[in-house]
């Protein structure tokens, strides 16, 4: 049976689940997780407290309990319970404001709020990824922070806004596709943006696999057809001394992070 887990907050819990994730991602278990943001009230949190104690009635175990509670009366409903608690927060607050020599001013939904102009940064980030997405449009290449090349299948799109996302950083994309492949070579808004370019390249057995569950039995997702693509592409890259990195064994936090640590792009954090 797996071990219940709550993440919990008066915000969105992200920080709770994000957090919760990385500790319990280290042991081999099976975790059944549930997620309960905005628990505002004392009503909620009393609601909340039910959950968990019919948990702990239902297994025989007490459950763990992530949360990242700001409001002070909240959080003290929610350690009356029968779990574990693992209060993120308040962990790292007292010793920081002894450090610092101030004490903290908590406010609910100040992590990931939209209280500053870096939250419309972001917004208008998200916004360039997805109009610049897969070489929809070549207008717009000037303002990218950086532009991935690949070719269909590799990871563009999801790293594109991942970055956009996470790190308000506006990333467009651009893919060589079959009918590339006969003169495969950079077009004039990628040339005049050289030093943004970054490659994504991909074992052709597993775009062979991704192409199938898309278009089965195509061309398109041939293994022949995946090994010339990724080949010729993988030689424009190193031609052009494009950098780029191998996205098969990664996942888009890993590949957007190897981009930021090899381009140097700054990170916006919110």
């Amino acid at each position: 049976m797996s071990r219940k887990v709550f993440y919990i907050s008066d915000g969105t819990a992200i920080t709770a689940e994000v957090f919760g994730h990385a500790v319990l991602s280290q042991f081999p278990v099976e975790f059944e997780s549930l997620t309960i943001p905005f628990v505002e009230t004392t009503i909620k949190a009393e609601a909340v407290i039910k959950q968990i104690n019919d948990s702990f009635i239902t297994t025989g175990e007490r459950p763990l309990v992530f949360h990242s509670i700001v409001n002070p009366e909240i959080r003290d409903i929610i350690y009356s319970s029968e779990g574990l608690d693992y209060d993120f927060l308040n962990t790292f607050v007292a010793p920081l404001e002894q450090q610092l020599g101030i004490a903290a001013s908590p406010v609910v939904h100040r992590t990931h709020g939209k209280g500053n102009d870096s939250y419309e940064a972001r917004i208008d980030a998200i916004n360039y990824a997805m109009e610049n997405d897969d070489g929809q449009t070549m207008k717009h290449m000037d303002k990218a922070d950086i532009i991935l090349l690949g070719v269909s299948r590799c990871g563009k799109t999801p790293s594109s806004l991942y970055l956009s996302m996470q790190f308000g950083i506006k990333a467009a994309n651009y893919p060589f596709t079959e009918d590339d492949m006969d003169n495969l070579k950079l077009p004039e808004a990628l040339k005049r943006n050289k030093d943004k370019l970054f490659g994504l390249t991909i074992d052709p057995n597993r775009l062979h696999e991704i192409r199938q569950s898309r278009m089965e039995n195509s061309r398109y997702s041939s293994l022949r057809q995946c090994r010339l693509e990724v080949k010729e592409v993988e030689m424009l890259f190193k031609k052009e001394r494009i950098p780029f990195v191998n996205t098969t064994n990664h996942s888009v936090e890993e590949i957007s992070t190897k981009i930021l640590d090899m381009t140097g792009l700054d990170r916006h954090m919110f």
